[in-house]
């Protein structure tokens, strides 16, 4: 699946790949070359990002999932437990 950007985000990712370029490299780089190195990295890089984003995501899930029965745990057959502890405490 290959990974897409917005409009908006796109134009924003190459803008800042044209900053990046005039501020800390010796040359400028233009509009058409940092769209296409945006679309280098978001073709052979990007997947070992999103890859790793779904393995980080699945398992904070299994986490809360292995917790589940934590948070939702009812005690059984507690009908009668709660006249036993009325009647304890009459006498």
């Amino acid at each position: 699946m290959p990974i897409e950007l917005s409009k908006e985000a796109r134009q924003e990712a190459v803008a800042s790949i044209e900053r990046y370029f005039r501020e800390n490299m010796d040359e400028k780089i233009g509009n058409i070359a940092a769209s296409g190195l945006l679309g280098f990295f978001l073709e052979e890089i990007g997947p070992s990002i999103y890859n790793q984003a779904v393995a980080d995501a699945q398992e904070r899930l299994q986490m809360r999932v292995s917790e589940l029965d934590i948070e939702v745990h009812q005690d059984e057959f507690q009908y009668w437990r709660k006249f036993d502890r009325q009647a304890k405490g009459r006498k």
